[in-house]
């Protein structure tokens, strides 16, 4: 683990880094593209980037707004089976109020629902897409979190699991973690990557955060 430094905050992604959410998301999209006559290969490239964003890439303008409608309908139905990802909840709760932000591509009324299906506690300070003029992968976001927190953004850690994510948090000027849990480890380009968030301890230390790597589980002899 490359972390050698204290961080001011860290920010977290949600889709993929705090909440398995992938198969709802496949379920949502999947009836959306039958409904709409779009192709699994037109929507593939597009993990992290904004809904409206995909919609507008994928169709004409002027089926975009309903279009956009009836996927915000379909997403917000589809909850079940949302979880949290390993060591999320502890990562979240290890963490101070003023030190910690979710920063996500959804929309507000959709991340309230996935974090609350995930049973995982928000903190104080949730950027969304609703937000910010441009989405990931522009470092709008990241930056709104961090000057929410009121931190520099070049002392902020960003965690996330897109590639879309990534190239955010760099245009941001920030460090990076990424775990593994939607996308393979080579295609992640960050400072450190990780299976998921039960691989490192984050902790709350004097003048900001440290991220270390969680202590092995005790080895058993029989």
């Amino acid at each position: 683990m490359p972390f050698d430094e204290t961080f001011a905050a860290v920010l977290f992604d949600m889709d993929g880094t705090l909440i398995i959410s992938e198969p709802a998301i496949i379920r949502a999209w999947t009836a959306w593209a039958i409904e709409h006559d779009v192709t699994a290969e037109q929507l593939q490239g597009f993990h992290g980037v904004p809904t409206a964003d995909v919609v507008r890439a994928v169709l004409t303008a002027e089926r975009v707004p309903t279009a956009l409608d009836r996927i915000n309908e379909l997403e917000l139905a589809e909850v079940e089976g949302i979880v949290p990802v390993p060591g999320s909840v502890a990562a979240l709760a290890a963490l101070p109020d003023e030190r910690v932000a979710i920063a996500t591509s959804c929309n507000e009324r959709l991340a309230r629902a996935r974090l609350a299906a995930g049973g995982v506690q928000a903190p104080t300070v949730v950027v969304t897409v609703d937000d910010v003029e441009r989405g990931k992968p522009a470092p709008d976001i990241f930056l709104l979190a961090a000057q929410r927190l009121g931190v520099a953004a070049e002392d902020c850690l960003v965690v996330e699991d897109a590639v879309q994510g990534l190239a955010a948090a760099a245009a941001a000027g920030m460090r990076t973690l990424a775990v593994t849990t939607t996308t393979p480890a080579e295609e992640l380009r960050a400072d450190a990557v990780v299976a998921d968030l039960s691989a490192v301890r984050f902790e709350s230390v004097e003048g900001g955060v440290r991220v270390t790597p969680s202590a092995p589980p005790p080895t058993v002899t029989r």
